[in-house]
């Protein structure tokens, strides 16, 4: 059965940076197009990078040139590396293969002043 666990969450300070992992089981990580979306509370989910096939990525606007994605195909895992967190950072993230619109449970960012 296809699955994704997110992990690396964490408290940290502004300026601070944290590393998710998105471990995928079940697929192929790399033969689909992978997101990761936060959500924060009281707001809509939101989508923050993808990670494509070929190895492009996009990102919103708020996080280019502080989060990088990242895939390393030998452990079927996607990176998600934060650098200079700030507090609207704050959220749940998650990851989804976007081809069959898996998610996985999501692991809780924190930033602190």
């Amino acid at each position: 059965q296809a699955q994704l666990v997110e992990s690396g969450g964490g408290l940290v300070q502004s300026g601070g940076s944290l590393r998710l992992t998105c471990a995928g089981s079940g697929f192929t990580l790399s033969d689909v197009i992978m997101t990761w979306h936060r959500q924060a509370p009281g707001k809509a989910r939101e989508w923050v990078a993808t990670f494509a096939p070929g190895g492009a990525t996009f990102y919103t606007d708020s996080v280019k040139g502080r989060f990088t994605a990242s895939r390393d195909d030998a452990k079927n895992e996607l990176y998600l590396q934060m650098d200079n967190l700030q507090l609207e950072d704050t959220a749940v993230y998650y990851c989804q293969n976007c081809d069959s619109q898996l998610w996985g449970q999501g692991t809780q960012v924190t930033v602190s002043s």
